[in-house]
């Protein structure tokens, strides 16, 4: 019989997503989500949690009882607390959650036209916000055709009409308003590019060390699993290489234009969740052991960093002990 360390005890325990909920709803009330009125943000990340439950569930990405990818995900989403004031970050985050939702469900279906439309009407929404996440778009074809091998003629053309579908609507509001400046500004933000040198020092160091973290994560949960991908299903393993082509693609982008972090890093979340969630489940050594505790205590130091920062605590309490 395997040893059940405390990392899989944690990993395989039925109290740990409402545990873990509870912890939840504590940091939003200390971020304010009743007295600063931010209950729509708490709302968000609430339902995404759910999709995030749902993902798992509908995929099996961990082939045991688990709910580590939702535990990670809300625990993570709460560590990078500046991005909780946020609505329309969450709408993108909530937006790729749903996108996965319905995209996964067309795996080796080529006549799949509701799910992949749907997948891809929840980008369009979220590009409302951040029009660069058509930037995915291409590289989410080629996944579909590759990994998800349900590309056809039609999933192709429904996945266009589900991205234009919005802009279709939102066509009327324009025309009523009698402003086709607006539209157009929005899409010449697909040409505009910075070097990230200039950029990177919009970054403040807590926002640096949060993604340096989430990006430590993600390689971590990818390394382990290439190493013990065999083990998993055939369908898994193209859903996680899946996921691991997005989350390089991400981590390239947010490196080389740093100025859409707040959506970025997001994304970013998502992938660093389900990956890490998969090391925490499907381990079991006494260093993996150690190492999850590690994150956990670091992951939980950077949450109380990120509060303290964004309640201006940190720089009081140095002006407190400053001679």
């Amino acid at each position: 019989m395997p040893i059940r360390r405390l990392q899989n005890k944690i990993a395989e325990s039925r109290w740990a997503l409402p545990l873990t909920a509870v912890y939840g709803i504590v940091v939003c009330l200390m971020l304010g989500a009743v007295g600063q009125k931010m209950w729509v943000q708490a709302a968000i990340l609430a339902l995404s949690t759910l999709l995030m439950v749902e993902l798992n569930n509908a995929n099996a990405l961990i082939r045991i009882y688990s709910r580590m990818v939702s535990c990670s995900f809300l625990v993570l989403t709460l560590m990078a607390s500046f991005l909780f004031p946020s609505v329309g970050g969450g709408v993108v985050g909530l937006c790729f959650i749903v996108f996965y939702v319905f995209f996964l469900h067309a795996y080796q279906d080529r006549l799949a036209v509701m799910p992949i439309f749907t997948a891809f009407l929840a980008l369009g929404i979220a590009s409302f916000f951040f029009v660069k996440i058509l930037y995915f778009v291409p590289l989410l074809w080629l996944l579909m055709a590759v990994r998800l091998q349900a590309f056809s003629a039609r999933t192709f053309f429904a996945s266009l009409l589900g991205l234009l579908t919005p802009y279709w609507l939102l066509s009327v509001y324009f025309f009523i308003k009698n402003d086709f400046d607006a539209p157009l500004r929005h899409f010449q933000r697909l040409t505009q590019f910075d070097f990230p040198s200039l950029n990177h020092i919009l970054l403040a160091d807590n926002q640096i060390v949060t993604a340096i973290f989430l990006i430590f994560l993600a390689i971590t949960g990818i390394v382990h699993f290439v190493r013990q991908r065999s083990r998993d299903k055939l369908r898994t393993q193209m859903i996680y290489e899946l996921f691991l082509v997005v989350t390089l693609f991400t981590i390239v982008f947010l490196v080389l234009q740093p100025q859409y972090y707040d959506f970025l890093l997001r994304i970013l979340i998502i992938h660093a969740a389900i990956f890490i969630g998969h090391f925490i489940a499907l381990t079991r050594t006494k260093v993996t052991n150690i190492a999850v505790i590690v994150i956990i205590v670091a992951t939980l130091a950077l949450t109380a960093y990120n509060i303290a920062d964004g309640l201006s605590l940190i720089p009081n309490l140095f002006q407190r002990w400053m001679p």
